[in-house]
């Protein structure tokens, strides 16, 4: 298969120079396969996506010197590109999780989930999951969540693209994680795992932040009969402090920058040069 990269911003904010950097390590691969570049908007935060974070998306983007060759905004042969559009797909690999009882529902709210816990946990991921609801059944018309049952002590591998040889322990690194929430969406791990695969993603390149979420994702590969992508997991940039940029970051977002007359072809060399 030829090779697939994919753009996927969430619209939850203002793009930073640290989505840039990571999107131009995935377009510079692409274009040295000589592949093909899909944008998706994974606009499934109904609470925080809004219209102005989408427009400036594409605004920033474009700005930047992005080109794709799949999207929203050109089409494509796996359309739609707006994950608020492919509901049907989600709904279809929750319900063959549920069906195959790999799934179960979850009344845990996160403060419940904290006060279970024995040992912190690094406050930018998920907390591991006590299982405290695996082998209970909730209250009838109680809000529930519904978890991924992983199996403890399995040791999840991969190699990564950008880092060798990974593993990860499940019950130990990570637990049962959410894939249908209780506001019935589809959690991020189940979303990205069925378009990835719908829109032939050969390559996944995202943050060094994420590779936890591979290890669970590789589980939903592997629960739903799908084969998955190679994975290149990046150095995340951080500011001055040594804090990862974030969308709070707004003198480094794309739309400031650009505001204040930053040439991007000035920041694209600093990326590269930031890349090794």
């Amino acid at each position: 298969m030829s090779y697939r990269g994919r753009l996927a911003p969430s619209p939850t904010g203002y793009l930073h120079l640290g989505h840039a950097r990571t999107f131009w390590i995935t377009q510079q691969r692409a274009l040295d396969a000589g592949g093909t570049l899909i944008l998706r908007n994974e606009d499934l935060d109904r609470a925080r996506c809004k219209p102005e974070f989408v427009s400036a998306m594409y605004e920033d983007l474009e700005w930047f010197g992005f080109n794709w060759q799949e999207g929203p905004d050109v089409g494509g042969p796996h359309a739609p590109y707006n994950q608020s559009e492919r509901m049907h797909f989600y709904r279809a690999a929750f319900d063959q999780l549920r069906q195959a009882g790999l799934a179960y529902p979850c009344v845990c709210s996160r403060k419940d989930i904290q006060q279970a816990l024995q040992a912190p946990h690094a406050a930018d991921d998920e907390p591991i999951y006590p299982g405290t609801c695996r082998n209970r059944s909730p209250e009838p018309g109680a809000r529930a969540s519904w978890r991924f049952r992983v199996l403890d002590g399995e040791t999840v591998s991969f190699t990564d693209q950008a880092r060798g040889p990974q593993s990860f322990v499940a019950g130990k690194d990570f637990g049962d994680f959410v894939v249908w929430r209780h506001d019935d969406f589809p959690s991020y791990q189940l979303a990205v795992v069925v378009d990835d695969v719908a829109m032939r993603i050969s390559e996944v390149v995202r943050g060094a932040d994420l590779l936890l979420s591979t290890a669970r994702q590789l589980l939903l590969y592997r629960a739903l009969g799908l084969t998955p992508p190679a994975f290149y997991h990046c150095e995340l940039m951080t500011d001055d402090s040594g804090l990862r940029l974030a969308k709070r970051h707004d003198a480094l977002s794309l739309r400031t920058l650009r505001q204040r007359g930053a040439d991007p072809v000035v920041l694209h060399a600093s990326l590269v040069t930031l890349h090794g």
